[in-house]
């Protein structure tokens, strides 16, 4: 079993930006994929990003890539998320997720969910 807690999450206005983090506890964490998504008010669950075990291979949604950053810590058991150049779209729920697949994008490759921070960017 794997616990996730993100954090970080926030009201910003548009062009401004915001960090999650994501601290995980329970199973080894370091060998795990670990991945951002994200859900809007009637909307279906999204991919945003995410990164290997090793931290050499990161992945990214086109309506993110070269706005947002995914990291990870394994010794302190953390992924984070950096967001640029917010916009408004870009309002949901951010949740993090671990996965035993190696660059896993899809939801149901992954296996343990937290349950998420708000991230509200207004215009």
């Amino acid at each position: 079993q794997v616990q996730l807690v993100e954090s970080g999450g926030g009201l910003v206005q548009a062009g401004g930006s915001l960090r999650l983090s994501c601290a995980a506890s329970g199973r080894t964490f370091s060998t795990y994929t670990m991945g951002w998504f994200r859900q809007a008010p009637g909307k279906e669950r999204e991919f945003v990003a995410a990164i290997i075990w090793t931290g050499m291979n990161t992945y990214y949604a086109d309506s993110v890539k070269g706005r947002f950053t995914i990291s990870r810590d394994n010794a302190k058991n953390t992924v984070n998320l950096q967001m640029y150049s917010l916009k408004p779209e870009d309002t949901a729920v951010y949740c993090c997720a671990v996965s035993t697949y190696p660059g896993a994008t899809r939801n149901y490759e992954y296996a343990f969910w937290g349950q998420g921070t708000q991230v509200t960017v207004s215009s």
